[in-house]
């Protein structure tokens, strides 16, 4: 196994190589809807139910998701490659573009349910830390829908891949 010195090329190289599973978070406030493509986000607590998702804190668009008081995680599957792609921004899409490429639906919090999604989880936000160049929220789990099994969109090796 190659040592290399700790930088941050060095560690996104090597983080490159954990695989995650694909999900997008989205939240509403007011008249503003967002959504982003992420992998970093995880079970904390099943009593009460609760999630964690870490997102780019640099970027000020991603204030909504501290404002509000709610935000959903929307697992994705193998079919929604197009979908994780636009909701990562490589295409410069606004977000208007971006949901028209879904369908979406609410439940108890109001914030944006992918109708297909393979699972998703409807939060209360409970507590934001900043850590490093990220926010980690931490959400109790509200409500879930569960829609039909099938592989899941995984992310690996700077791509999308499926089990």
């Amino acid at each position: 196994m190659e040592r290399t010195r700790l930088d941050p090329i060095s560690y996104r190289d090597a983080m490159s190589r954990l695989a995650g599973h694909v999900q997008l978070i989205t939240a509403a406030n007011g008249g503003e809807r967002r959504g982003v493509t992420v992998t970093a986000s995880c079970s904390v607590s099943d009593s009460p139910p609760t999630v964690l998702v870490c997102l780019n804190g640099a970027n000020p668009r991603n204030d909504i998701f501290v404002r509000g008081d709610s935000f959903a995680l929307n697992l994705l599957g193998d079919e929604h490659r197009a979908l994780a792609h636009a909701f990562s921004g490589r295409d410069q899409l606004d977000m208007d573009r971006r949901f028209a490429l879904g369908q979406w639906t609410q439940l108890a919090t109001g914030s944006p349910i992918l109708v297909n999604a393979t699972a998703a989880f409807d939060c209360r936000l409970i507590e934001v830390k900043t850590i490093a160049t990220h926010l980690v929220l931490f959400g109790e789990v509200v409500d879930v829908a569960l829609g039909p099994t099938r592989p899941p969109l995984i992310y690996v090796d700077r791509g999308y891949h499926s089990l």
